[in-house]
């Protein structure tokens, strides 16, 4: 592992442990040129999964897209980073052990939505508003009747 101060690829590691339920483990390492420690994650690799668009496109499904959508969906709103990473974690790991080669985006949407209409409802309206695409006022509003039925 390439040290981050001094690019030495000589470490030792320090201290390994367990992370999010054994999924990930994170290695504390020293370099023995600098002596800079720094942290490591390892995770098993999974295979490629695709993601099936609304107009037949496809595209490589990542953590990081789906990261992007809840950390903007749930800016400037009273969510704790941690809940927003478990969210993820849960709605990534559920799809990659679901599906094999491919999943509709509508898939990974509805999931989102589910998640975010727990976590915060004004987040899950932000991001129900693009993924849905309203064109008008009223489908906005009927959205957020469905939640106060709830």
């Amino acid at each position: 592992m390439k040290c981050p101060k001094c690019n030495c690829l000589d470490d030792k590691v320090v201290d390994s442990r367990s992370s999010k339920e054994g999924a990930v483990i994170r290695r504390r390492r020293q370099c023995l040129d600098c002596g800079h420690r720094f942290t490591t994650y390892e995770e098993v690799e999974r295979e490629i999964l695709m993601v099936i668009k609304r107009d037949g496109r496809r595209e490589l499904f990542g953590k990081e897209k789906l990261a992007a959508g809840l950390y903007r969906a749930c800016e400037k709103r009273p969510v704790s980073q941690q809940l927003v990473q478990e969210l993820i974690d849960r709605i990534y790991n559920s799809i990659m052990d679901e599906y094999e080669r491919e999943v509709p985006s509508m898939v990974i949407g509805e999931r989102i939505m589910n998640g975010l209409r727990v976590v915060d409802q004004v987040a899950y309206v932000r991001f129900a508003s693009v993924y849905r695409r309203f064109a008008e006022a009223t489908e906005f509003v009927h959205e957020v009747q469905k939640l106060e039925i709830r």
